[in-house]
C-alpha cells in the first residue's frame, strides 16, 4: 500500500522541495500540499507547476494540521525553524529533510522534537547545478539514490513511512548513521564541489593577473566545462554544507592538496613515468564510476 499523508509542508519549495511536492501531488500521496518560503514569485510558480496546492509565508500557518514536515532549506536554518515552530505540531507528524550534511544536525532536530512529533533524516543525491522549483521535475529522483539516516531515537514506524515515501519517487534507497554520511559525502561530493569553486577561482585569478588575453568562455571545451560544472550550484548551500561538515571536509582537502603536491612534483621534475602510473590509476577509478552497481552517486 502507497503511503498517504493528510497535509504535507514543505519549507523551502526550491528544486528538491517542489521536486518533492510534484510527486506528492502527482502520485496522490498527500491530499493538501502546502509550500513555505519567502520569495511569493517562486511560490507562485510553484502553485502554477503543481508542486503545492498553496503557498504561506508564516511557517507556523504552514505546519499546523500537516502530518508531514520537510525542510528543504539551507542546513543552517534548520535550527532556528524547528525551534520557531516545531511546538505547532501535532503528536503523530513527522518532520524529515532533503539535506546534504546529517550528523550533529539530525542529533540537535531530533532533540527540539515536541513528544510524539518523530525526525527521520534522508538525502535525496539527486540535484543540479541549477536551483529553483522551476528547475524542478517529477522525474528527479527516479533512479537517484536517497540516503535515510535513522538513529536509535528514530520511531520505527516513521522510519518505514518515510522509507516508502522516497520508493514512491523512484528513489534507490540506502540507509546511513548520520556521521557516516557525513564522511562519505565528504568525500563523493562536497570535495569535488570544493576542487570545483577552487579551480575557478584559480583561473579567474589566472585571467585578471597574469594573463589577460585568457578568454574562459570562448578558449575552453568540454574538458573544462565537464569539471566545472558544479561550480555553478548554489552559494547559499554550499557555504552551509562546508561549515557544517568541516570536520570532514578540511582533512578531505589536505588529502587532495597532497595529490596535487604528488602530481606537481612528478611534472616538475619531469617523471615521465611517474605522471603516466597516477593517470593511469585516475583512469581505473574513474572507469569504476560508470558500473551501473556502484553505490556512490
Amino acid at each position: 500500500m502507497a503511503v498517504h499523508f493528510k497535509q504535507a509542508a514543505i519549507v523551502g519549495v526550491g528544486l528538491i522541495g517542489g521536486s518533492l511536492g510534484m510527486v506528492l501531488r502527482g502520485k496522490a500521496l498527500a491530499d493538501h500540499v502546502v509550500g513555505i518560503g519567502r520569495r511569493e514569485e517562486n511560490l507562485k510558480t510553484a502553485v502554477e507547476m503543481g508542486a503545492i496546492d498553496r503557498y504561506v509565508s508564516d511557517p507556523k500557518d504552514g505546519v499546523r494540521g500537516s502530518d508531514l514536515v520537510i525542510l528543504a532549506t539551507p542546513v543552517d536554518t534548520y535550527e532556528r525553524h524547528l525551534k520557531e515552530w516545531a511546538h505547532c505540531l501535532e503528536p503523530g507528524t513527522i518532520v524529515s529533510d532533503v539535506g546534504s550534511v546529517k550528523g550533529s544536525l539530525v542529533e540537535r532536530s531530533e532533540a527540539v522534537m515536541p513528544p510524539g512529533v518523530h525526525f527521520v533524516g534522508a538525502h535525496p543525491i539527486a540535484g543540479k547545478e541549477k536551483t529553483g522549483v522551476a528547475e524542478g521535475s517529477a522525474h528527479l529522483f527516479k533512479g537517484a539514490r536517497c540516503i535515510v539516516t535513522p538513529t536509535k531515537k528514530t520511531d520505527p514506524q516513521a522510519l518505514e513511512r518515510i522509507k516508502r515515501l522516497w520508493e514512491e519517487t523512484g528513489s534507490i534507497l540506502l540507509t546511513m548513521d548520520p556521521h557516516l554520511h557525513d564522511q562519505i559525502l565528504g568525500a563523493v561530493s562536497h570535495l569535488p564541489h570544493a576542487a570545483a569553486f577552487a579551480l575557478m577561482i584559480a583561473l579567474a585569478d589566472m585571467r585578471d593577473h597574469r594573463l589577460s588575453s585568457l578568454d574562459l568562455a570562448r578558449h575552453s571545451g568540454g574538458g573544462l566545462r565537464d569539471t566545472t560544472r558544479i561550480a555553478a550550484s548554489s552559494p547559499e548551500m554550499w557555504r552551509d554544507i562546508f561549515v557544517w561538515n568541516r570536520d570532514n571536509v578540511v582533512p578531505l582537502i589536505d588529502m587532495y592538496q597532497r595529490a596535487l603536491d604528488e602530481l606537481k612534483r612528478l611534472i616538475a621534475a619531469g617523471d615521465a613515468a611517474g605522471i603516466e602510473r597516477i593517470i593511469e590509476r585516475a583512469k581505473r577509478e574513474r572507469e569504476k564510476l560508470n558500473d551501473p552497481v556502484a553505490v556512490a552517486t
